[in-house]
This record gives structure tokens, sequence and C-alpha cells, in this order.
């Protein structure tokens, strides 16, 4: 799988599991809620910077954000 779909795979997953929309997560990163929704179609390569501020808005590890689902 593309990483990128990966990333934004689990950008969704995390973002929904903290019940947050995308526009919440977009102003809690000072970024527009459509590049929310282009990094969780896997339409953007994201800055190892974006990948940090992600976790970090998400309250999880940058590393989980880019594991496959189903792997160890």
């Amino acid at each position: 799988m593309d990483i990128r779909h990966t990333f934004g795979n689990n950008l969704k997953h995390y973002r929904t599991q903290a019940n947050m929309s995308q526009a919440a997560l977009a102003v809690k990163m000072g970024i527009d809620r459509a590049h929310v929704s282009a990094m969780e179609r896997g339409q953007q390569n994201v800055t190892i910077v974006t990948l940090w501020h992600v976790a970090q808005a998400l309250d999880v590890e940058p590393a989980v954000l880019l594991k496959e689902i189903g792997s160890s």
C-alpha cells in the first residue's frame, strides 16, 4: 500500500477515534480543513513536521500514523 494512503487511513482512524471533525483537527493544527481532507485521501506528501503536528494534535505517537493496520 502507498504510504500516503496508509498515513491517510490512520489519520482518519485516530481522528474519528478522538471524536474530532476534520475542521476541528484543522483548527488545532492551524491548517485548512481541505488540507486534512487531502491528507486523509492520500493526496498529500506530508513533511515530517506535518506528521509530528498531526501526532501531537491527535495525542498519538508519530510511528502509529505510518504503520499498516494489521502489521506488527
